[in-house]
Order: structure tokens, then sequence, then C-alpha cells
């Protein structure tokens, strides 16, 4: 079948945050796609959007569509096949994120268009739109769409044998030391020194005291694998290493990630983020876990060679398209 003679699925349109059961939907359709796909559809942000966005009503639209005809959303019986999602900014500076995600056994069948379909209805400006991976289909279906792409995140990953072939002991500069965060203390520490190393970066750097509450509720958050580096003669924080394990899922094995390493501009030149980033590494093998993996930008040429230089090496790309100079809006 082609997209030309596809059907076309109806769209239901959710309120700005999902209740819950409609929400474990979403979920479901997301471990599905991950386990087919070997990448994860949804970033944590559209994760963390979903799960708290009832405080900002206004800044999540969800469409979904099911593969029963029924009379409201997430009846007995009914599979959801698709699901977009759109964040929109609280602020004027920053564009909206959409992310769109089909079940691995509707795909193909027009469900994709039918997503793309209603947002172009609706006519959002400047969206950016991420495809975590960058299969075939959805480079063909953003193409459709006029999008082109303007940013490319690597997937990088190392394993046990490249950290025991490559990878230095830490070298921590003179005056600083390295602890763990200790939650109830650190929180707005943490905060400074991520919006100081992260000035100039789209999503990090604008991490609320909101964002940063809702991970250190997660399953996943450790206190351990939150590195902190601080200048000992006065205990400010001038570095960090926020290390996150992937539990099992399926047939993909537990895997640790480099999740953030910043510096404040104060520190930089010393040599910290190496440090830090072995430090992190090192407390992840120390799981157990038989490989890391992170992202960063393709662009960031300072961060591909350091990670290359500790055994690192590409593993997989995601995709962020913007509207081209032809492209209507979505």
């Amino acid at each position: 079948m082609t997209a030309a003679d596809a059907p076309t699925w109806p769209i239901r349109t959710i309120g700005g945050v999902p209740r819950a059961e409609v929400l474990q939907d979403i979920l479901g359709l997301a471990r599905a796609a991950e386990d087919a796909d070997g990448n994860p559809p949804l970033s944590e942000q559209t994760l963390v959007n979903l799960r708290t966005s009832s405080g900002h009503p206004d800044s999540l639209l969800v469409f979904a569509t099911y593969a029963s005809d029924g009379n409201g959303i997430g009846e007995a019986g009914e599979e959801l096949a698709g699901v977009a999602v759109v964040s929109l900014p609280r602020g004027e500076s920053q564009p909206g994120v959409l992310e769109l995600v089909v079940r691995p056994t509707y795909r193909n069948q027009g469900v994709g268009s039918s997503l793309v379909r209603v947002l172009q209805d609706r006519r959002l400006p400047d969206l950016r739109v991420w495809s975590h991976g960058n299969h075939a289909a959805a480079v063909e279906l953003a193409g459709k769409a006029g999008f082109i792409p303007v940013r490319e995140l690597w997937r990088m990953r190392q394993t046990r044998a490249a950290l025991e072939a490559t990878v230095p002991d830490a070298v921590v500069p003179d005056g600083v030391r390295l602890r763990t965060f200790e939650p109830g203390k650190d929180e707005q520490a943490w905060l400074e020194a991520n919006a100081a190393a992260f000035a100039h970066h789209p999503e990090q750097g604008a991490m609320t005291r909101e964002d940063l509450e809702s991970r250190m509720a997660e399953d996943w958050f450790d206190p351990q694998g939150l590195i902190l580096a601080v200048r000992e003669s006065d205990g400010e924080l001038l570095g960090f290493h926020w290390t996150k394990v992937h539990p099992r899922s399926g047939k993909h094995p537990a895997i640790g990630e480099v999740y953030v390493v910043g510096v404040t501009p104060a520190a930089q030149g010393m040599g910290l983020g190496k440090a830090l980033t072995i430090a992190g590494i090192e407390h992840l093998h120390s799981l157990g876990l038989q490989a890391i993996m992170l992202y960063v930008d393709a662009d960031n040429t300072a961060a591909v060679a350091l990670y290359r230089s500790l055994g690192f090496t590409r593993w997989d790309v995601d995709v962020m398209y913007a509207p081209g100079n032809t492209a209507g809006n979505l």
C-alpha cells in the first residue's frame, strides 16, 4: 500500500494533559516502538511533560488514533495505533517540538500521514520535529511535509572492554573534590550551575525546579549517580556528572548513560569535564553494566573528540527537522 491510497484514520484530540489510562496507552505504545526499533520514540522531556503538565495545561497538545472506533478515548478493547505529542513553549523564544509514534503493527497503513494532516490543519508556527533513529519512514514523512534536517544528535556507546583499554583514572584538579548529590540540600545550587553551564543549550539550560524534581521522582533517579565537583575552600558547585541506568527492556539489556556533564564558566579549562566524565563512567561500570551510552550534538566537535578518546563510538542518530523555505506550517 502506498501513501496515496492509505486510509485516513480518525484522529482524536486529547486535552493538554491525558488522563491516567490514556497516559498508560501512550507509554505502552512507546515501549512497543522501542522494542521494535531500538530507539526510545519519545524524549525524556516529552515524557515529563505528559506526566506533569497539569500545572501548565496550555503547554501540551496530544493527538491519538485507536485501532477501533469507539465513543470515547481508550475504550475497552481498543489499541492505540499512533500518537503525536506537541510540547508548546512557555515563552516566545523557543519553538514547539513534535514527536510522533506509530505502533509497529500499524505502520504503512496511513496512521502517520493521518496524524500529520491533523497537525497541518492546526497550522502550528515554526514547529520542530524529532525523528529518533531517523528511520526511513520518518525521513519520507518529513520530506513530504516540507521539513528539512537542522540538527543531529548522536548516540555514542562504549563497552566495558573499551573502558579497560582506553579510559585513564580520573584526575581531579587541585582544590576540587567530588561528592554525590544530597536531595533536599543541593537542588538550587545544581539548578544555578546547570543554567550557567548550558546557557546556550536549547533544552538543558532551561530546566526548572519542577523539571528537576520530576526527574528526581523517577524510578531511575539515584543520588549516588549524580556526582558533584565542588571547590574545597567554599563548597561552590563547579560542575557535575549526572548518570542514569536504563533497565533491561525486552531483548535490550540494561545500559548506563552519561546523562549530563556540565562545567560552569568559572571552572572551564581545568580539565574538570574530563575528570567528571571518567568518574561517572567508573561509577556506571561499578554497577556491573556492560555498556554505556550518551547523546551529543554532532557539531560539538570538542565533546565528540573527548568521547572518542574515551572509547565511545557513534551508535545511532536522532535528527531534528524544521520547516523548509517552501514548507507550510504543521
